[in-house]
């Protein structure tokens, strides 16, 4: 769901992210990472359980002009990667529900559904596996080591003010191994569920970190998710982070999520580099509108409320027209 007074960075064609990132995507090409997708078909999960409270989504009301990344040589990636396991895309142009606030029946018409990683899959649906990957939840800061949450220059730890989530420090290649191994045990933990598909959230975080981490530490990090997943007979999601959309196959992402691409204007940007695979999520009916006026015959396209909450509640909104 939308953060206010996140800056968010603008384009693919934003020199200061791509910069960093460029040079992890030309280790990753050396790595060999393919796509080893198999044909479309429902998934075999388990019937819905009921609902969890999972910690929202996040993207940006407030687009920033640019990033501000740290100055650091570019992380390696291993090119030991696994070979992948057969895993499922999810259909294009499909309807979507999206759960993560809470488990419910999805609405009739349904084929794709995203819940929190401790919610049940839905019975005969494409089911995506949310996990905050990049941040730690406020219940679950503690649980975490504490040279693994980013810290500034006075040791103070860098925090999403708009969650009270932590940001997670990836900035070198034994940390990231480190937060992979927590985040690969969710992951497997979707894929014993009966999951189709994991969607990392935060990818962005680099982007409110005060320069502290750069978009090459956040591709070197979704990197390891991605090999995990695929070695898990998952399929992964790019969860916005649209300025880095463009290395999206070097990285082994699969399809995107994105929250309210329409409002500023990137749903095109992501229809391009996933290949019309795109599951878009709007907040407000206006943004609903411009979605479908320009995708609508393409896009999976939804409107939730803000808090992604569940049927019966007062701020419940469900639409896709």
């Amino acid at each position: 769901m939308p953060v206010k007074g996140v800056s968010r960075v603008g384009g693919l064609g934003t020199a200061a992210v791509l910069s960093g990132a460029v040079a992890t995507a030309a280790v990753l090409t050396s790595c060999g990472t393919t796509n080893n997708s198999a044909p479309e078909q429902p998934s075999r999960a388990a019937p819905s359980q009921s609902p969890s409270r999972a910690a929202p989504s996040r993207s940006s009301t407030t687009p920033s002009k640019s990033a501000t990344p740290s100055k650091r040589p570019a992380p390696s990636v291993s090119a030991s990667l696994p070979a992948p396991g057969k895993f499922q895309l999810p259909p294009v142009h499909a309807d979507f529900d999206y759960q993560i606030g809470g488990a419910y029946p999805p609405p009739a018409g349904v084929r794709i559904v995203s819940r929190d990683r401790t919610a049940a899959p839905a019975r005969g649906l494409y089911n995506i596996c949310y996990v905050n990957a990049f941040q730690a939840q406020p219940d679950e800061r503690a649980s975490w080591p504490a040279d693994l949450l980013l810290r500034d220059a006075d040791g103070e730890v860098v925090v999403d003010e708009d969650w009270g989530e932590a940001l997670l420090d990836i900035r070198t290649a034994a940390k990231r191994q480190r937060v992979a191994a927590r985040v690969n045990q969710w992951i497997d933990g979707c894929a014993a569920k009966g999951f189709d598909a994991v969607e990392p959230d935060n990818y962005d975080s680099y982007t409110r970190s005060h320069g502290l981490l750069t978009a090459n530490d956040a591709t070197a990090f979704i990197t390891l998710l991605s090999r995990h997943a695929h070695a898990r007979h998952l399929a992964i999601a790019q969860k916005n982070t649209v300025e880095l959309a463009g290395l999206r196959k070097k990285l082994g992402l699969d399809f995107a999520i994105a929250e309210e691409c329409a409002e500023y204007d990137e749903c095109g940007e992501y229809a391009q580099a996933f290949d019309d695979r795109v599951i878009v999520i709007e907040y407000s009916d206006s943004g609903l509108r411009k979605a479908r006026s320009g995708f609508a015959g393409r896009l999976s396209i939804v409107r939730r409320d803000v808090d992604v909450s569940t049927p019966g509640s007062a701020d419940y909104v469900r639409k896709v027209r």
